[in-house]
């Protein structure tokens, strides 16, 4: 056998299975044919049956590693050739052309003699458009000698050029220039050096990003979430981006079921997918579900490259595009050296070992969040707008894409100057070649529209112009935020009229250290000890502060300052804790180990952990970082005799990392408490999927300045008893609220609803 032909393809999901069929058995039999595309339109629309365009039919197809593709049936000749053209024009393979002889009449025959056909035939010949010519319904041997004989005579079509573009597709095709070509490269299409407008990336049907759809996936309202997909369509969305990795979902069974309500649906269905997902096998099953295609968010170099390479040939043979984000085996990039390293790697792993074409290749260089209070984060939007520049000076026809809103982190709960913080950081990023991005493609101020005042603000942050940028966008967000500003000023100190406690707390909130001094003296007069003064109106601030931040209430960088501000007076108070203390007892309350788990790189929460505990009740705090190695922290706790573990993480992976941790404790023999926290942690998920692991007391934390309260409830023998009974009371009564409930029928029951066949 020298080719095989996939014909008649009305459905392009189908055809790309039968592709992967087909590569599998040449794998088993250890042989390699050509492969021949041909699809059938379904009328004059020019789609496929399943709604698809040519354009996006050849864009789904475009990595099958076809010898050809084209039409077949459909049509009479004459009636198929307007979307032969189509093909033909933009077909980088050989074409093939199998028209019918005519539409079949009232008695379901063809008319069209061989001397008619011929006819239309020398026109396909004569203008170029086919490789490859036969017959469908109602063509016969004569049908096809006439042709021969056409051949003979005719000039070969060439394929069209090879397009460096990003050509990816739903229901129709979305083209993407590549940008920025490189001098005397004459390779380019003549088009290439176009520049595409930036894609929008429909962000909201992401479960992690949007609890309106998390509610509705887990409610299996579908119906429900797809206008959700549908409004950002209709805002400009030209990507929409879903997303099911939450740990209380089948992210596998939600990803399948939602994209196939999706495929349903032609006004969401038109544009292509981007299957996000940190889990593989979850990747895998959205592919399973897409005719168009789809971009794959994402893959990395994080566990090394034959991982990499692996999954990288499955989604080329899936016939996808890649999101690559920067992230190795050292963890996530956050400069631009790291940046541009990570991506060049990558770049030619994919070109050289994978197969892929480079404008099937998308870099992420990790969009991170500014003005965080933490001065090592000021450059992070820099660094990225320099390596989209990098990137396209130096790594041919790659796109560029990235999670715009990550950027505004710090600033959640105050749309106003996430907006702008958005528009800005875009302004700049697209003119350096940003081709993409995740967004809220309702949600986006026009750049020359955004009031002066907050638009030098928020540049002054993203482009890291001044070294008090945060602290002057964090004052003006606060007065956006407020609609009564007047007379403000004039009110600035009238907390200093309040009790002590209202002053230490706003104090805290403010993070204001000035009058701590004053106002910490003014309290040892009144406390009994100055352990007291941390645990009731130091912690009262903590715990106000904690709502606020979980609210959305307060910004990230107002909560840093807050613990500097928390750890500047326990500083204050250390020489009377020391003075006060019982001749003897151990200066330390415990060991407190803490670290970020494996795969995940955010520290901000843990490291707010760490300096509030350490604060306030005195621990000695082993921090161990981030990406920590199960092994590691499991020997550490031995090592050290450690009397709390602490484990936190951001991103959805980290859940399952936290559940392996818990199990490979209780394999150790260790009983310390274990402490979980982070932004995807929920009490739910603790209760249900990392307790069981694990005998000793596994608790949930929803914030930073609930540590101290838990600890304190562990550690003491009074009161540990009670506080492990009640909440192993209330895990247990959570389990069961989330068990499937059986519904079997009894024997008898099933018996008597016997149905009469006979």
């Amino acid at each position: 056998m020298d080719a095989i032909l996939i014909e008649t393809i009305f459905d392009t999901l189908n055809a790309k299975a039968a592709v992967y069929a087909a590569k599998e058995a040449m794998k088993e039999f250890g042989m390699e044919v050509e492969i021949l595309i041909s699809a059938t339109v379904a009328d004059t629309s020019g789609r496929t049956l399943s709604g698809q365009t040519l354009r996006a039919f050849l864009a789904s197809m475009s990595d099958s590693g076809m010898l050809s593709v084209g039409l077949n049936c459909s049509f009479g000749a004459k009636e198929l050739k307007p979307y032969l053209e189509e093909i033909s024009r933009f077909a980088s393979c050989y074409v093939s052309a199998h028209p019918n002889a005519g539409l079949p009449n009232q008695f379901g025959e063809y008319d069209q003699t061989p001397e008619m056909m011929a006819v239309q035939i020398k026109e396909y010949l004569d203008e170029g458009l086919v490789n490859i010519v036969g017959g469908c319904c109602g063509t016969s041997p004569e049908h096809i000698a006439k042709y021969y004989e056409l051949v003979e005579k005719a000039k070969a079509r060439k394929p069209a050029k090879l397009s460096n573009n990003l050509v990816i597709s739903g229901l129709e095709h979305l083209e993407i220039m590549s940008s920025f070509p490189q001098e005397n490269d004459l390779t380019l299409n003549p088009s290439s050096g176009e520049k595409s407008l930036f894609v929008n990336i429909g962000e909201r049907c992401n479960v992690a990003g949007s609890r309106m759809f998390l509610r509705l996936i887990n409610e299996k309202k579908y119906e429900e979430a797809l206008t959700i997909a549908r409004k950002q369509v209709e805002d400009g969305a030209q990507i929409i981006d879903i997303n099911m990795d939450d740990a209380m979902l089948d992210a596998v069974e939600e990803m399948t079921v939602f994209l196939n309500y999706v495929a349903s649906e032609p006004e969401i269905s038109k544009v292509p997918i981007m299957v996000d997902s940190s889990k593989w096998e979850v990747i895998e099953a959205g592919l399973k579900c897409i005719q168009g295609k789809s971009i794959v968010n994402s893959i990395s170099l994080k566990e090394g490259e034959a991982d990499f390479l692996s999954k990288a040939r499955k989604v080329k043979r899936y016939g996808a595009a890649v999101v690559v984000m920067a992230f190795d085996e050292k963890g996530q990039a956050d400069s631009f050296e790291r940046k541009i390293e990570i991506c060049s790697r990558a770049y030619h792993l994919l070109i050289t070992e994978a197969g892929f074409l480079p404008q099937d290749i998308i870099f992420d260089p990790n969009v991170l969040a500014v003005a965080t209070g933490i001065e090592e984060h000021n450059n992070y939007a820099v660094d990225f707008i320099r390596t989209v520049k990098w990137i396209k000076e130096n790594l041919p026809y790659a796109k560029i894409s990235g999670g715009i809103s990550n950027l505004s982190f710090s600033f959640r709960g105050n749309n106003a100057v996430r907006e702008a913080m958005h528009s800005v950081f875009m302004y700049h990023a697209i003119k350096e070649g940003l081709d993409m991005g995740i967004v809220n493609a309702g949600m986006l101020q026009i750049y020359e529209e955004i009031e002066p005042e907050l638009l030098e603000h928020v540049e002054d942050v993203v482009l890291n112009r001044r070294e008090d940028a945060t602290e002057r966008l964090i004052a003006y967000a606060e007065k956006v935020k407020n609609t009564v500003v007047s007379g403000e000023s004039s009110r600035l100190d009238e907390w200093r009229s309040g009790s002590l406690e209202k002053r230490l707390e706003y104090s805290l909130i403010k993070g204001i250290s000035e009058y701590l001094e004053e106002d910490l003296n003014e309290a040892l007069a009144k406390y009994p000890t100055a352990v007291d003064i941390i645990e009731k109106p130091l912690m009262s601030g903590m715990n106000i502060v904690g709502d606020l931040f979980g609210s959305g209430k307060m910004f990230l960088p107002q909560v840093v300052k807050t613990a500097r501000t928390m750890k500047k007076a326990v500083a204050i108070l250390q020489p009377y804790i020391e003075a006060q203390k019982v001749p003897g007892q151990n200066t330390s309350a415990g060991k407190f180990l803490i670290a970020t788990v494996k795969g995940d790189v955010h520290d901000i929460g843990k490291n707010i952990v760490a300096v509030v505990v350490l604060a306030c009740n005195n621990f000695e705090v082993i921090d161990l970082g981030v990406m920590v190695p199960t092994e590691k922290i499991i020997q550490t706790a031995i090592d050290e005799r450690v009397d709390v573990l602490g484990l936190s993480g951001l991103i959805t992976p980290s859940l399952e990392e936290m559940c392996h941790v818990a199990s490979e404790m209780e394999k150790a023999g260790l009983k310390i408490p274990l402490l979980i926290g982070g932004a995807t942690t929920s009490k739910i998920h603790t209760a249900v999927k990392i307790a069981p692991n694990y005998k000793g007391p596994v608790v949930y934390v929803k914030d930073a300045s609930v540590n101290t309260f838990v600890v304190s409830q562990l550690l003491n023998n009074k009161t540990n008893y009670n506080f492990v009974a009640e909440l192993e009371a209330e895990y247990k009564q959570l389990r069961e609220k989330q068990a499937v409930k059986s519904s079997l029928l009894t024997l008898e029951e099933a018996k008597n609803r016997k149905p009469d066949l006979f």
